[in-house]
C-alpha cells in the first residue's frame, strides 16, 4: 500500500505527471475533484471547501477555528483514502499528514519561473502578465498553507525524497523514475505498519476537529494530541476549569477513544492580556 505525495509549484506540469503515475501504477489519485466528490459525505459544503482548501488557518476567532476544523475534515478524507493504500496524493500537505509513515514517497516539482508562466498562460489562454500574478499568488498561498498548517518550508529540498525540475527533464523520464522509486523494497517493507499509524493519525484528527467545532470552547487553542490504539494523550492550555472539563468530555465522546491521559493546564491568558 505505497503512498506517493506530490508538492508542486503552479505551471510545472505536475498534475499530468501525477495522473500518469496513478494510471500506470493503478493507484487512486487524490486531487481536488476527488476530494470535492466526497466532501458532502464528510459534512463539507462546496463553499466551505472552496474557502479552506490549501488555505492557511489562524485559530484566532470562532470563524477561524471553523476553517481549521474544515481543513481537518479534508485531511480526514485524504487519510481515509490513504489508509487503503496505493494512492497518489496531489498537494494539500499529504506528506505532512503522514509524517510517521515510512511507505511514503515524497515528490516535489519545480521549474523555471518564466517557463511556468509560459505554460500556464498557454494552458489557460491568458496574458503572460496575468499568469505571472496568478502564479506568484498561488506560490504564496500554497507555501503559506504548508508553513502555517504544518510549520514547514515547502521549498526546503530536505523534506522530499525526489525533486524534479520539469524545465530540465521530460515528463517521460520523470514518470519512469517515479515508477521505479515506488517499487523500492524499503517502501514495500514499511507498508506493514502503515495502517495502524494512519488509524492513530485519523483518531487524533477527529479529536482535534471535535474540539475546534465545540461552541463551548470559545477560547480554545489547539492541544498537542497523540493517539495509540485508542489511548489518547492530550497536553496544552485552556482558560478555565469548566472549559477543561468540557474539553475532556468532548474527547471521551469521540468514537475510538478508550482512555485519556491529560496534561491540560488552566491559564487565563485572556484576562492576563486585558490587564497588561
Amino acid at each position: 500500500m505505497a503512498i506517493i505525495t506530490v508538492s508542486r509549484e503552479m505551471g510545472t506540469g505536475a498534475y499530468q505527471i501525477a495522473s500518469d503515475v496513478a494510471q500506470r501504477l493503478k493507484y487512486t489519485l487524490i486531487d481536488g475533484p476527488r476530494i470535492k466528490s466526497l466532501a458532502a459525505k464528510y459534512g463539507l459544503t462546496p463553499e466551505t471547501l472552496q474557502m479552506v482548501d490549501e488555505k492557511p488557518p489562524s485559530y484566532v476567532t470562532a470563524d477561524d477555528r471553523k476553517r481549521a476544523a474544515a481543513l481537518n475534515v479534508i485531511g480526514l478524507i485524504i487519510l481515509d483514502l490513504a489508509r487503503k493504500g496505493n494512492v497518489v496524493i496531489y498537494g494539500r500537505g499529504g506528506q505532512d499528514l503522514l509524517t510517521d509513515c515510512r511507505n511514503v514517497l515524497r515528490l516535489r516539482f519545480i521549474a523555471d519561473f518564466e517557463e511556468r508562466v509560459e505554460r500556464f498562460a498557454e494552458r489557460e489562454w491568458i496574458d503572460p502578465d496575468m499568469a505571472r500574478s496568478l502564479i506568484r499568488r498561488s506560490d504564496l498561498q500554497r507555501g503559506g498553507f504548508i508553513h502555517f498548517y504544518f510549520d514547514r518550508d515547502w521549498r526546503d529540498p530536505n523534506n522530499y525524497d525526489l525533486v524534479f525540475n520539469t524545465s530540465r527533464f521530460s515528463e517521460a523520464t520523470i514518470l519512469e523514475c517515479i515508477i521505479a522509486s515506488a517499487k523500492e523494497p524499503a517502501i514495500k517493507e514499511s507498508e506493514k505498519s502503515a495502517v495502524e499509524i494512519i488509524d492513530n493519525i485519523i483518531l487524533s484528527k477527529k479529536i482535534e476537529t471535535a474540539l475546534l467545532n465545540a461552541p463551548v470552547l470559545e477560547d480554545y487553542r489547539p492541544f498537542t494530541i497523540a493517539a495509540t490504539k485508542g489511548a489518547v494523550s492530550i497536553s496544552g492550555y485552556i482558560v478555565s476549569e469548566a472549559q477543561k472539563t468540557a474539553a475532556i468530555a468532548i474527547i471521551k465522546s469521540v468514537k475510538g477513544v478508550t482512555s485519556i491521559k491529560e496534561d491540560i493546564h488552566v491559564v487565563d491568558y485572556k484576562a492576563y492580556k486585558e490587564n497588561m
